[in-house]
């Protein structure tokens, strides 16, 4: 720090702490006041590309053939499943369902279409839809019907039916889908031409509308499943009940994430005041430094709130890294000043605050920023929850270093001086123990930290980014056991739809069409009202290609990922058993389709076939928990088996739904990440030089940090771990540690080597002073993280354990890598 803002600093926050401490209490208190604004997300939309193509050809399907997001109770009786008692609950359980708020309607087998029960000809079918309620119905009959249904089996019924599903269908939200489009569509000019002044106002003010409005949705979300659950607790006596479906493993995300927040969150913070009780032997410190933190804390989420920024699964730790990032300035602070004062026990308590500011400064500040460029790689990632965390780290970076270079010193400035503490300790032995392997082993160190760079690019040549839902959560949560139950007996959890248009030819041939004359249009009403308006301008809806709809839907049940599949295929093979003969006549096919009812028409035909007639959606369950889910070459597999052995052009296939999102996240996640790594470090590197003004001295100084990052991705790639929104960001953590530790340990071997002109002598005495920061460090923060094993949310086991691996590698690789480089090239001579 410069003499003149040293001078500064110490008129203003030195000398004046009480006045000092009051000002950032109000700031910190103004952010709070925006803490209640503080809100998480998990919903399915932050779990996509902000600007992925398929993200609206997606919305663009669930607006014509409705919504894949609904709830699956899966109801198990004690007794059989089609006598009087279950069906009697049943009936009760449909009842209280359909009066939960924003619920548009409540799918069991008590009202699903009967064709076989008794059996009805195509006439009576038109007349009455006949369902298990009905008092024509034969319970036996429909019993058998509906368990070799291809429609109702493995969807509705088990294959041993002894399970059931009741699927509960919300009202769609048009206030949502009209303010999305509206805001995406000012997003989408500001990207391509730019908005006015007037424009820009506008997207503000959508964009504020939208989230307020899905912050309701969620919060009203929230209660219906918790009303949900309610409503299946009074009928556990009866059968056992699992819910499942996008809707509750989005609510229930939110809990895990807001139970870690408070439960972990308290428990780390605890741990940490054991551990720095007990390293640092003093209440002053311990106190002062978790107030900092807390205060840092507090602000974070109060900018938050301010900026109405969610906080989602992704950036759900970032409350735990800005203590890591805060813990890490203070310690450093807290060691440099007692360091000085065993070295200048005279000096005032005023002098020695400022000496300890000053020499602490610059390097604090170096890896505040350099950290800030680590997470800056989050911010290509093209996911706005990974865009918003990176923006989230940034802001809280620089909170942390504000508040710990004014409320720290200022508190402290309220203290007196302590004795002077003898630090020859544990943590003496431990480091000094490095410093003395670095001399007698050190070819043997640097050989070492090759071969682990060795088996580290192995590992990371492991890494993918195949993941499954399931594995999110422990096997005791109910989203697990809901999601395995669902998949091993109704046919899969995760939506995947496949939508097959007619050719282009014959689309064209159809635009040709439309420019005909009043008499064409007079003769072709004639013609509709005989029948024949369907099969004869639709081009899959007739005889000559429901085979061909047929064999494509073979096909889609073919592979082993996939659980249920429903198309046209399946209501066709229905109306098979009213009359075979119908399928092979396009004239009373025809008939039948414009003779079925209006419920047979929206369950069996609308979902699954445009209303020309030219488009098929073939509706598919993917078996979420199934161990060799690999999304990308499915998704590659069905698009390459549809051209290349059923003929289909590729312009006419499309593959779209939350597994297709989902991927395409997480590839550009991977490819944005890994390459944008390279980017960091160059960037480092150029900051490196500028702090220590010596290229050679930055380039050594960035191999420790790529060492620390390359071990913890090895491990991943070892260990199976996939890269996903949580596990990605764990590199960014590393380096942002290391970097830290590399500048703070580099900052004080160039002062001890100014000194001594001996770099073994220079590594001791880094060794003895800012090696016990680092140790510290940590320490503290591993031991600290490892609560987070308690769990019940993988990802925050995950983070607990690599994070604490990635303290530990930056801490090995800065004391006896780092130093031993130093050593070796000796950037330090003139």
């Amino acid at each position: 720090m410069s003499s003149i803002l040293l001078a500064f600093y110490n008129r203003t926050i030195l000398g004046h702490p009480l006045i000092t401490l009051l000002m950032v209490a109000l700031v910190i208190a103004g952010l709070a006041s925006y803490a209640p604004k503080f809100r998480l997300d998990a919903s399915a939309e932050s779990l996509v590309l902000e600007n992925d193509e398929s993200l609206e050809y997606y919305r663009s399907v669930k607006a014509l053939y409705g919504s894949d997001d609904s709830l699956i109770i899966t109801y198990t009786p004690k007794a059989a499943l089609f006598s009087d008692e279950v069906l009697e609950d049943l009936k009760q359980l449909r009842s209280k369902l359909e009066k939960v708020d924003r619920v548009e309607s409540v799918t069991t087998l008590l009202n699903v279409p009967l064709i076989k029960s008794p059996p009805v000809t195509l006439l009576e079918l038109s007349q009455e839809v006949i369902t298990l309620e009905s008092v024509k119905a034969d319970r036996e009959l429909a019993r058998k019907e509906i368990l070799s249904s291809p429609l109702y089996r493995d969807l509705l019924i088990s294959k041993d039916g002894k399970t059931t599903a009741l699927q509960v269908i919300f009202e769609y939200d048009e206030t949502w889908e009209q303010l999305l489009k509206q805001r995406d569509a000012l997003r989408t000019k500001q990207l391509e031409l730019g908005l006015s002044l007037q424009e820009s106002e506008q997207l503000n003010a959508f964009s504020n509308a939208f989230d307020a409005h899905n912050a309701s949705l969620q919060a009203q979300q929230n209660r219906n499943i918790v009303t949900v659950r309610n409503i299946m607790d009074e009928h556990r006596e009866v059968a056992s009940l699992y819910l499942g479906g996008v809707p509750m493993i989005v609510s229930d995300s939110i809990d895990f994430v807001r139970h870690d927040l408070m439960t972990f969150g308290v428990g780390v913070f605890i741990i940490l005041i054991v551990i720095l009780s007990i390293i640092f032997r003093r209440p002053r410190w311990v106190v002062l430094a978790m107030i900092t933190c807390a205060a840092s804390g507090i602000s974070m989420i109060g900018m938050l709130g301010l900026l109405n920024w969610p906080v989602t699964v992704v950036s759900s730790n970032f409350v735990s890294l800005l203590l890591i990032l805060t813990l890490s300035l203070l310690v450093h602070l807290i060691v440099r000043y007692r360091e000085l004062h065993g070295l200048k026990p005279t000096i005032t308590q005023r002098d020695l605050v400022l000496e300890t500011v000053g020499s602490k400064f610059i390097p604090c500040l170096y890896t505040s920023i350099t950290t800030m460029v680590a997470f800056s790689s989050l911010l290509v990632s093209g996911i706005r929850p990974v865009i918003d965390f990176g923006w989230m780290m940034v802001i809280g970076i620089t909170l942390a270093q504000l508040i710990a270079f004014t409320l720290f010193p200022a508190a402290l400035m309220l203290f007196d001086k302590e004795k002077p503490v003898h630090e020859h300790d544990v943590t003496e032995a431990a480091t000094q123990f490095l410093a003395r392997q670095n001399e007698k082993h050190g070819r043997g160190i640097i050989l070492l930290f090759v071969a682990l760079a060795l088996l580290s690019i192995w590992g990371i040549t492991k890494l993918t980014v195949e993941n499954r839902f399931i594995d999110y959560y422990k096997e005791s949560t109910e989203i697990y056991q809901g999601m395995e139950l669902i998949d091993r007996k109704l046919g899969g959890t995760t939506p995947l739809d496949v939508v097959i248009d007619a050719p282009a030819y014959f689309l064209l041939e159809e635009e040709d069409d439309d420019e005909y004359d009043e008499d064409d249009e007079f003769f072709d009403d004639e013609f509709s009202d005989a029948g024949a308006g369907i099969t004869g301008s639709s081009y899959w809806f007739n005889s000559d290609m429901l085979g061909k709809i047929e064999e494509i839907h073979r096909y889609l049940e073919s592979f082993d990922e996939t659980g249920k599949v429903i198309s046209i295929a399946t209501t066709v093979s229905l109306l098979k058993s009213l009359n075979e003969d119908i399928l092979n006549n396009d004239f009373e096919l025809a008939i039948l389709y414009k003779k079925l009812p209006p419920v047979i028409k929206e369950s069996l035909i609308e979902p699954y076939m445009s209303e020309d007639g030219n488009q098929l959606r073939f509706s598919i369950r993917i078996f979420e928990s199934d161990p060799k889910l690999k999304r990308d070459e499915l998704l590659a597999n069905i698009r390459q088996g549809l051209a290349q052995e059923l003929g289909l052009e590729d312009e006419q296939i499309k593959i779209t739904g939350m597994v297709v999102l989902y991927n395409n996240m997480l590839q550009s996640l991977f490819k944005s990440q890994i390459l944008t790594l390279g980017v960091v470090f160059i960037a480092i590197v150029l900051m490196l030089s500028i702090l220590f003004r010596n290229i050679r001295l930055a380039v050594i100084a960035i191999i420790p940090n790529i060492m620390a990052a390359s071990m913890v991705l090895g491990l991943m790639g070892w260990l199976g771990i996939p890269l996903d929104m949580m596990t990605i960001t764990i590199a960014a953590i590393c380096i942002g540690i290391a970097v830290d530790d590399t500048i703070h340990y580099v900052h004080r071997f160039t002062n001890e080597y100014s000194k001594h002109q001996d770099y073994w002598l220079a590594a001791r005495r880094s060794h003895s002073t800012i090696g016990r920061a680092m140790y510290y460090t940590s320490l503290t923060i591993t031991i600290g993280f490892s609560i987070l094993v308690f769990s019940n949310f993988i990802p925050t086991i995950y983070f607990g354990l690599l994070t604490g691996f990635s303290m530990i590698a930056a801490l090995l690789a800065n004391m006896t890598l780092l130093p031993l480089l130093i050593i070796r090239f000796k950037p330090l001579d003139s």
